[in-house]
């Protein structure tokens, strides 16, 4: 039989694996009387751990939310998994100092088999850059504005909150993370329409408490719907070509995740696209290879036409040397 502080976190452990344990269950786990698991549960309690429980002949035990955090009862294969995502966790405004101070009381309690292994990720694994695809800095998303977005999905309650282009609402339904940003998919209560939401711009309002009746998003795939809608409404600059090619072709050359392609007629298509900059842009769009004009914006044009000065220099033959 364990003694009682092992038998404790024993019991914690089997309360965190599954939501509803009875009393007869959890006895025969322990090897120990009914009787002592209802004293365990109450110096549970008396310990600040919230246990739930519902009487009667299928009463049973929940590990409650709120209180104290229970002790984390992770196997060796979780231990390394958790050391290793608090060291790359990115994106989110205040994550790596809480992964930091995270990672630190983890190592406090590593059992010593598997300090060799997680020091010796730490001491050999380094990360490199991750924003090479564009000048722009990596954007941060608050992480209040995450946790406000999630729970109204989770409640299914209508995301009333800032965005660059005023106050909106929205019926949340999805969060995704891609390319270092995180992104909403939420649609319009009064017209129905769907729209991805970057969550760096959005700053939430107090929450409106009016629940909606979930719909099926067209196509049903969240993350295909964010990939091809942030390429016209994702980024800080737009830009819209008329390129001299059939959309077939254009499509071919592009990223469907960076670009959608309109069909204008046999031999010209439109590729609107995007970044958050316009330097980016221009690396994006020089390697269409096929003939375009810019339609839109005008400062777009302007940085083409001194990207081509520059280029012109760089091809014209050096002399031959002396």
């Amino acid at each position: 039989m364990l003694e009682t502080s092992a038998r404790l976190l024993s019991l914690l452990a089997l309360m965190q694996s599954r939501p509803d344990w009875t009393g007869a269950e959890l006895a025969v786990r322990l090897d120990v009387t009914p009787r002592t698991i209802r004293n365990d549960i109450e110096r549970l309690r008396a310990l600040g751990y919230p246990v739930d429980a519902t009487r009667g002949r299928a009463g049973s035990y929940r590990l409650g939310a709120g209180g104290r955090l229970p002790p984390l009862l992770l196997d060796d294969e979780e231990a390394v998994a958790v050391a290793i995502g608090l060291r790359v966790a990115t994106g989110v405004a205040g994550i790596a100092d809480a992964g930091e101070r995270a990672l630190a009381k983890l190592l406090q309690v590593l059992p010593s088999r598997l300090r060799p292994t997680v020091d010796a990720l730490a001491a050999t694994v380094d990360r490199g850059p991750e924003n090479i695809g564009t000048d722009a800095p990596d954007p941060e998303v608050d992480p209040a504005a995450l946790a406000a977005a999630a729970q109204a999905i989770r409640d299914q309650e209508w995301f009333r909150f800032e965005y660059p282009d005023g106050v909106r609402l929205a019926e949340p339904y999805r969060l995704l993370s891609w390319q270092r940003r995180w992104y909403l998919v939420g649609r319009d209560p009064q017209s129905g329409e769907w729209s991805t939401f970057r969550m760096d711009w959005v700053a939430p309002r107090m929450p409106t408490r009016r629940s909606f009746e979930p719909v099926a998003l067209p196509g049903g795939d969240f993350t295909e719907f964010v990939l091809r809608s942030v390429a016209s409404s994702g980024w800080i600059v737009h830009a819209r070509l008329r390129v001299d090619a059939p959309a077939e072709a254009v499509v071919a050359r592009i990223n469907p995740t960076v670009g959608v392609v309109e069909s204008i007629d046999a031999t010209t298509s439109v590729l609107v696209t995007g970044a958050d900059s316009l330097e980016t842009v221009a690396a994006y769009i020089g390697m269409l290879g096929m003939p375009f004009t810019v339609e839109s914006p005008v400062e777009l044009r302007a940085h083409l036409a001194r990207l081509a000065e520059s280029y012109a220099r760089a091809a014209v033959e050096a002399p031959a040397p002396l």
